[in-house]
């Protein structure tokens, strides 16, 4: 997304020409550069090439109608945070708790006010890009965080999630089946810091609750549980610390001592102060030897069997 206030990017979906030329004039007016389709497929197609920063949608339309090309844009993991405003002459109620439940935003009635449109734009467009403020500082903390919603349905990762899920699975959440028990979990109402153990592909997941990240959507944290063994396994074959262990770990991951302080939750100079005492103690000069000697001993790993829960802590 534009973090920019001008310039805005909007994609415009409708399969009536009339209703495109009105909007790209009124949009262009106001200072926002419009994208048309015509039908969805186009729309999926163009959104994955170009990144709008809003769609606005027409709920009817021919082959995939708005309601379903909105559910496909939300499976994307590129796209899903991109609000959806529905345009659409179904003033029912049904309609419109069918567009919400599809992940639009907002909607708005045919015939369209272009004043009106513009200003619910506007406030999409600040409401999104304050979340993708908020997500672009986590994510450049190097954290496992994600946010999901009471279905365990995620709404947002770190790229450290994202990544790692992929190396555990390609296609990442929904192939590794997370939701289920998430969501079961959730609704039982754990309380912050409260825990849930569970396997996938043979690996154990902490999952975490830090808190509410806002309506209904609960943030997480993941922590691997294979990593902690890391950590435990460093710390008995070097006779070090359960922090220097974690700061070593991290060095062989190749992650700086800013990055590390920003994983651990420590200032730099707390880092800078545990590699000076892990170097004594491990009889190295610098990070690299660290390093090298951190990846042979974890290379010699030997196997360890987990017992889980899904109990909620």
């Amino acid at each position: 997304m534009n973090l920019n206030n001008s310039h805005n990017l909007v994609l415009v979906v409708d399969d009536s020409p009339e209703t495109l030329g009105m909007l790209n004039d009124a949009l262009e007016q106001a200072g926002m550069t419009t994208l048309v389709a015509l039908e969805g497929r186009q729309a999926l197609n163009i959104a994955r090439k170009m990144t709008p920063d809003i769609i606005l949608l027409d709920a009817v339309m021919p082959n995939m109608d708005g309601f379903t090309t909105c559910e496909n844009l939300k499976r994307d993991l590129e796209l899903k945070n991109i609000p959806v405003i529905f345009m659409t002459g179904l003033a029912d109620t049904d309609s419109i708790v069918k567009g919400f439940a599809a992940g639009g935003v907002d909607y708005v009635t045919k015939p369209i006010n272009p004043l009106e449109l513009i200003a619910r734009i506007k406030v999409h467009l600040n409401n999104a890009r304050t979340t993708l403020s908020a997500q672009t500082a986590l994510d450049s903390t190097g954290q496992n965080l994600c946010a999901v919603n009471r279905n365990g349905e995620l709404r947002w990762a770190t790229p450290q999630v994202n990544q790692y899920l992929e190396r555990l699975r390609p296609g990442g959440w929904e192939l590794l089946q997370l939701a289920e028990p998430l969501s079961h979990w959730l609704k039982h109402n754990p309380p912050e810091g409260g825990q849930l153990l569970m396997t996938a592909v043979g690996t154990t997941l902490k999952w975490v609750l830090v808190g509410l990240a806002g309506d209904e959507e609960y943030l997480l944290r993941l922590i691997n549980e294979d990593q902690s063994a890391e950590c435990e396994q460093l710390k008995q074959r070097f006779a070090i610390t359960s922090r220097e262990a974690e700061v070593f770990l991290w060095v062989a991951k190749g992650k700086t001592n800013r990055e590390i302080a920003q994983i651990l939750d420590l200032s730099p100079r707390t880092v800078n102060k545990h590699l000076e005492q892990l170097f004594k103690k491990i009889g190295v000069e610098n990070r690299t030897s660290a390093a090298t000697l951190a990846v042979g001993a974890l290379q010699k790993r030997p196997y360890i069997a987990y017992f889980f829960t899904t109990s909620p802590a």
